[in-house]
């Protein structure tokens, strides 16, 4: 099982279990997100770039797109020894629908120096199962596995990993999978029930200060929605060996019954 097939040098066709949680012909957006770093990772590589490691990620989604075949583009904006900044899109029935910029810095030993992060949450045998259909339709949504702890409307830890692979007859690293759930964030904490109030995020950036280790992605969130019909979704990542990284997602907040 996997979230696309490549159908060319730079096409892939989304399964049904890319489907999508506001609408279920449409695509969810957290498997492009983790392809388009498989990408830009695999463009590293052919490069001879394994010495730059991914730092931030600042994803700039379009607009909704439906589960048609897509198109992708990677190029280097700005080269450099110790630092580059890489662009990647993707393209849907003609128009582009979601972009990345990556930092890519160099790799080395700061072990000696390392500190300051976040306490560990309590991991996932130490949280409860969940079933998100609760609250979203959608193959992708299916396609996962949940643990959660909520203390209150929008405040809350959760646990998510998937068996599915990211794209069919491929090896994706344990960032592009890990990154392919980031967009999870913004739904398995909910402020307001989703079939009353419409809160989808138009953007995504993630700081990372190492590498995820794959598997169980933790996410410690907490969701504001503000007076003015905007809002922002704030998670600290975490694996199993502890924090990694923060992301934050800006949210256009609708309610359903408003003018």
């Amino acid at each position: 099982m996997a979230y696309f097939r490549r159908t060319g040098a730079t096409t892939f066709q989304p399964t049904e279990h890319v489907g999508g949680a506001w609408k279920t012909d449409e695509q969810h957006v957290a498997p492009t997100l983790g392809l388009l770093t498989h990408l830009v990772e695999a463009d590293r590589e052919k490069r001879g770039r394994d010495d730059l490691g991914a730092t931030r990620l600042t994803f700039d989604i379009w607009g909704p797109y439906r589960l048609e075949e897509m198109s992708a583009d990677v190029r280097v904006l700005r080269p450099g020894r110790g630092v580059e900044l890489v662009e990647a899109s993707v393209a849907c029935s003609g128009r582009t629908v979601v972009t990345l910029r990556a930092w890519l810095t160099a790799v080395g030993d700061t072990s000696p120096l390392a500190g300051g992060a976040p306490a560990p949450l309590p991991g996932p045998d130490a949280t409860a199962a969940w079933d998100p259909a609760a609250d979203w339709p959608g193959g992708f949504v299916e396609s996962i596995e949940v643990r959660r702890a909520l203390a209150g409307p929008g405040r809350g830890h959760v646990w998510v990993r998937t068996g599915h692979a990211l794209v069919e007859d491929e090896d994706a690293s344990a960032l592009a999978r890990t990154v392919g759930l980031f967009d999870l964030a913004n739904g398995m904490t909910v402020r307001a029930d989703p079939r009353r109030v419409a809160f989808p995020n138009v953007d995504l950036s993630a700081h990372l200060y190492r590498a995820p280790a794959g598997g169980w992605l933790g996410l410690d969130t907490s969701v504001v929605f503000g007076a003015t019909g905007a809002g922002l979704t704030s998670s600290v990542l975490h694996d199993e060996r502890g924090a990694f990284g923060a992301l934050a997602q800006g949210l256009v907040v609708r309610a359903f019954d408003a003018p």
